[in-house]
């Protein structure tokens, strides 16, 4: 038998926010909005000493980003092509503007993963980690970035 490991999920749901990719030539162009979901996946070798994988009451920091971060705001790509539009919209308090490498959920999952991963490794002294991160934008798509190995 081989050895194994203990894993944990944190499911942040209701996060209200807008996107759009500039550059895409179908209806993902124009500004739409979803209810952002995003589970995250952690794990380790060896439980703490309340025999938890993570202590989900210790992720307030991550949970007040994923809110500054997704919750009524505007996100677009770092490229968007009318960005200097959406930083003056921003400016005269009309969006609450997040620009990101890329909004898409694949690439969202990637950029809170980083963050979170950082987070927890740093909490845990390395005993726990994020290996997998799923960003939904509604009960249909989602966008997976996970660890390889480990």
């Amino acid at each position: 038998m081989g050895k194994g490991k203990f894993s944990s999920t944190k499911t942040y749901h209701d996060l209200p926010c807008a996107h759009r990719q500039g550059y895409h030539d179908g209806h993902c162009h124009f500004i739409h909005g979803y209810n952002r979901e995003i589970t995250f996946y952690f794990t380790c070798n060896e439980l703490d000493e309340n025999h938890f994988v993570v202590d989900f009451s210790k992720l307030k920091k991550l949970k007040a980003w994923l809110e500054h971060m997704f919750d009524h705001t505007m996100l677009i790509n770092e490229n968007d092509p009318e960005r200097e539009f959406f930083e003056e919209m921003h400016r005269r308090e009309l969006i609450d503007l997040r620009i990101m490498p890329n909004v898409g959920m694949e690439a969202s999952s990637k950029y809170v993963f980083d963050y979170a991963d950082k987070l927890v490794r740093d909490m845990t002294q390395n005993r726990c980690w994020v290996y997998k991160v799923e960003t939904r934008e509604n009960t249909k798509n989602s966008g997976i970035y996970e660890l390889v190995d480990g």
